[in-house]
């Protein structure tokens, strides 16, 4: 299999993490997200929604949704599992990775753009973004672009924008407290929690005293677990100083 993805992108980090619980091999195939090498015709052909991460496999096809990825691993590789065998369950665990993509996502890509791909994508000439942004295939990510290109979000955007990103956490804190086991789901660690290790990994780095006591304690057993080193959910400020220490750096690349 080869994974086309983004070392700091929330979606390729779940899809990295379900590969390494697997313990399946791939092979590693970085998209430069500030250079839009995802919205190229080849990346299109595997992803028509232009983003990352597609997963193509051995004979040549392509899946894409993080959600749908993981749940095909899960598929053609049991063991072990990721998903409650519990219907009532199953179905709970797949609503709050439905409410993570829909709520929690939208903030999170104000506060990362603005960071890594903004300082790329203010240099564009108008010729530039037009011609890049006839190349992207929804009209929300052509409104991002064109907000980080042109308009900015203020600290006032941000600011509310990592304010509806912590209600992740009062959910979570809850979700632990009725479970009354180590994750999400209770006693089995399942995609919930590897869908919210990419958030929590970023509210810690920008609001470290919103966690509670049991998501603390949860993000201290998820780091310990063999696959989240394999899968390199790095401090999102360590990979962009390490980027911009390069030669010729490229803002954004991922």
């Amino acid at each position: 299999m080869k994974l086309f993805h983004g070392w700091l992108s929330s979606a390729s980090r779940r899809v990295r993490l379900c590969l390494a619980e697997k313990d399946i091999a791939y092979e590693s195939v970085a998209i430069d997200l500030g250079r839009q090498e995802q919205h190229s015709p080849e990346y299109l052909a595997m992803n028509p929604n232009g983003v990352v991460p597609a997963l193509q496999l051995d004979d040549g096809r392509s899946l894409y949704e993080s959600s749908t990825i993981c749940e095909y691993l899960d598929d053609i590789i049991p063991q072990p599992p990721l998903r409650p065998a519990d219907p009532y369950q199953l179905a709970t665990m797949r609503n709050f990775v439905r409410w993570i993509d829909e709520r929690a996502l939208p903030n999170l890509l104000i506060l990362n753009w603005s960071i890594a791909l903004q300082p790329g994508a203010s240099k564009w000439t108008e010729r530039e973004l037009e011609e890049k942004l006839a190349r992207i295939p929804t009209a929300e990510r052509r409104e991002a672009w064109i907000r980080i290109a042109r308009q900015p979000y203020t600290e006032e955007e941000k600011s509310a924008a990592l304010d509806r990103l912590l209600q992740l956490l009062e959910r979570m804190e809850g979700m632990l407290a009725e479970g009354g086991g180590d994750w999400l789901m209770g006693s089995q660690y399942t995609m919930a929690d590897i869908a919210a290790v990419p958030f929590v990994a970023r509210i810690v780095e920008l609001a470290p005293d919103a966690v509670g006591p049991r998501v603390a304690t949860w993000w201290s057993k998820v780091q310990q677990r063999r696959a989240f080193a394999q899968a390199r959910v790095e401090r999102f400020d360590t990979v962009l100083a390490r980027r911009a220490a390069q030669p010729n750096p490229t803002p954004g690349a991922s």
